[in-house]
């Protein structure tokens, strides 16, 4: 294995995750240095492997957040299979699953069974609902986290059904909050000497980023509704059409109100009672949403951005995923990555230990079990037999 650069550097990680929600945290955490050692059945493998579109027969989904990994074909079934597991798991220093709760106490590999052969073990846990509650067990794939969490009910326009956010953020927030678990579990234990069971919920988490709309229910009883693009607090705050283009403008502050005014040449809008401050605004949302959208109308999208960065007034492009992949801004600071033949987003953290990082291919199908396991010691022999029976 190469010597691996970053923060993680010399942390072993052992990643027993398939789909998003836990892979995306096991691909932060080899972005930042760790090893990672993917576990995989050894027939079917993660089943995102079969999910087009695919770049030189492989997966993008699967390539994209299975990056920075070793994977073993290992059946966790076998009592061999299980032997090796633990093996592994009795020197690793975090552990990662997102199978359902009980699925790995019943194979006997539970937080509490890997604890009494490594007591400094973090042993993470991704699940849909978390491993405590009526709805433990239950499956759940992002749509259903958004729909549960209220996402959806307040996600689209005005008076229309309820839509999905466009990214799987109830999988990938979960994957955030489990990393962000991990490394504090990782500060503890450099006190106590110690790991610890990271418990994270994709409906917890989804609830935890919702955190303004249920401050406002929990303690005003108002219950927020789909408002498309504007902010329910701050106003103006949304995307607006230009006339050729859209585009988003937000004023939180009354320096910026007054200086989208002048921009707009609306001089006398400031001094109108209805717009005085940000909650008059927000309450006569309407009325000023239909001046603006005129006046912004008038000229191209690229002339008011211009003029808009010289009076400091928050805006940018609306822009699509392919006017993003040419942005200026992401190219400088390098968000767009060659690994291998194809290109992914990196991840979006610069330090200066993860400068000389540079990230590797999502694996092949158990394409490193023999080398992995010659690294915990198995002779050639030993790893000819597991792969006769099937083990491997």
């Amino acid at each position: 294995m190469a010597e691996a650069n970053g923060p993680l550097a010399g942390l072993t990680v052992i990643d027993v995750t398939h789909m998003l929600s836990g892979p995306y945290c096991t691909w932060l955490l080899g972005a930042l240095g760790a090893n990672v050692i993917k576990i995989e059945h050894p027939q079917r493998g993660d089943m995102t492997r079969s999910i087009a579109p695919f770049h030189e027969g492989q997966s993008l989904y699967f390539g994209s957040v299975n990056r920075n990994k070793r994977s073993v074909g290992l059946d966790l079934k076998t009592g061999q299979g299980k032997d090796i597991f633990r093996h592994m798991a009795s020197s690793a220093d975090i552990l990662v699953e997102n199978n359902r709760p009980g699925v790995m106490d019943r194979l006997g590999l539970g937080f509490e069974d890997l604890r009494a052969l490594n007591e400094r073990l973090i042993f993470a846990s991704i699940s849909g609902f978390g491993q405590t509650g009526p709805y433990r067990t239950r499956p759940a794939f992002d749509a259903v986290i958004q729909a549960m969490s209220g996402m959806m009910s307040i996600t689209g326009e005005p008076g229309g059904g309820p839509v999905r956010v466009g990214a799987s953020i109830g999988d990938i927030t979960a994957s955030l909050f489990g990393a962000v678990g991990i490394l504090a579990a990782l500060q503890e234990r450099s006190r106590t000497g110690r790991g610890t069971l990271v418990d994270v919920s994709m409906l917890d988490a989804q609830v935890a980023i919702l955190e303004n709309a249920f401050s406002r229910f929990l303690n005003t009883g108002q219950v927020p509704q789909r408002i498309g693009s504007r902010h329910p607090l701050v106003t103006p705050f949304q995307a607006f059409m230009a006339e050729d283009a859209p585009l988003v403008i937000c004023c939180d502050t009354d320096q910026q109100w007054r200086a989208l005014c002048r921009v707009l040449a609306l001089h006398d809008l400031p001094e109108d009672p209805r717009f005085a401050d940000g909650t008059a605004r927000t309450a006569n949302h309407p009325a000023l949403e239909q001046i603006l959208a005129e006046a912004l109308g008038k000229r191209p999208r690229a002339e008011w951005l211009a003029l808009f960065e010289e009076a400091d007034v928050p805006a940018g492009p609306l822009n699509s995923i392919a006017d993003s992949a040419e942005d200026a801004q992401l190219a400088a600071r390098k968000m767009f990555v060659e690994v291998g033949s194809a290109r992914f987003t990196a991840a979006p953290i610069r330090m200066a230990s993860l400068e000389a990082h540079e990230e590797r291919p999502a694996p092949e199908k158990g394409a490193d079990g023999p080398s992995v396991l010659a690294e915990y010691g198995y002779s050639e022999t030993e790893i000819a037999s597991f792969r006769a029976a099937g083990v491997i």
